[in-house]
């Protein structure tokens, strides 16, 4: 289907949270310096980013109409298959706003490549118009990608593009029972983390980066072979993951009289899937792609059933 209308979807840079939150630049400016920040780097973040949302609107007004919309507007907006979206800004803003987009697929810019890794995207503002002809004229690689989706027992479910985080809102430990692969356990933890492929080099990264750091001696002990240099990253094995799967690992269970640590990780399919009910009478939580304030309450008597959802995003790559 030809898109009629393009979205551009941003959110807010550093800098205009800053001056929104002290109502001036100055005053922003006087209360980052006060405390020894650098003011000049949220500047410079700021025009390289304004610079490339001027640039892509410049290019994009050519080809098709547009209106932008700030982050927070995106779960109330109502998108269409006749629209394409346009995505500029870190990889987060992607996994936000794939979770409301439905099947109107997703264009994503990198506006500073010096700042940003850019996993999510894979264009910037010199590149986007090629694909974008592709695709208006039907010929665009789409890779679609499955959420991962929390169902509760009293029918909320809640879809993630990246990752999936069950436990406490608060540093205390998440109390909940666990059944995967009919074995059951009650566990006292950090909480859990259950991971899409296309999140697998975000969240869960850092857990198997932390683990991986743990099991290795102190660097100062540490030999070093002649090809290799003292501070250079440490390899972390991540399990590899197919579009259609999906890994949960438990962060610091703890064991106890009470509580067992047999369940810490697996894997999730079609035909896989992970119980998980709470024993937590207050300040339990279920929260997607890192955004706490988009959650469900899972506290005592709600069970959640964790796996594959039926709904996929839609990311143009080529």
């Amino acid at each position: 289907m030809r898109a009629e209308y393009a979205i551009i979807v941003k959110n807010q840079t550093r800098l205009e949270i800053l001056i929104e939150r002290f109502n001036t630049k100055a005053q922003a400016r006087f209360y980052i310096e006060s405390v020894g920040g650098s003011f000049s780097d949220y500047e410079a973040e700021h025009e390289i980013f304004q610079q490339a949302l001027l640039d892509l609107q410049r290019q994009l007004s050519v080809i098709l109409k547009y209106k932008i919309v700030e982050r927070k507007f995106v779960p109330s907006f109502i998108f269409s298959e006749k629209q394409v979206i346009f995505v500029i800004g870190q990889d987060g803003l992607v996994a936000n706003t794939a979770k409301y987009a439905g099947n109107t697929p997703i264009i994503a810019i990198n506006p500073d490549k010096k700042r940003y890794d850019g996993i999510l995207l894979p264009f910037d503002t010199h590149s986007f118009q090629l694909v974008l002809e592709k695709y208006l004229l039907g010929k665009a690689l789409i890779k679609e990608t499955y959420f991962a989706e929390a169902r509760l027992n009293d029918g909320q479910r809640l879809l993630g593009f990246n990752d999936l985080f069950i436990g406490a809102s608060s540093h205390i430990s998440a109390r909940y029972k666990i059944q995967f692969e009919n074995k059951v356990e009650e566990h006292s933890s950090s909480g859990l983390i259950v991971s899409t492929q296309a999140g697998s080099t975000g969240w869960m990264s850092s857990i198997f980066n932390m683990t991986t750091g743990l099991l290795l001696p102190p660097p100062s002990t540490r030999s070093v072979s002649k090809h290799e240099k003292k501070d250079s990253p440490i390899s972390v094995d991540i399990p590899v993951l197919s579009p259609e799967e999906l890994l949960f690992v438990v962060r610091e269970p703890f064991a106890s009289v009470r509580t067992q640590t047999g369940i810490v990780s697996g894997k999730l399919n079609s035909n896989i899937s992970l119980r998980v009910e709470s024993l937590m009478p207050a300040g339990g939580v279920i929260f997607s792609d890192g955004i706490e304030k988009d959650f469900m309450n899972f506290n005592s008597g709600a069970i959640a059933t964790i796996g594959l959802a039926k709904e996929k995003a839609r990311l143009i790559i080529g």
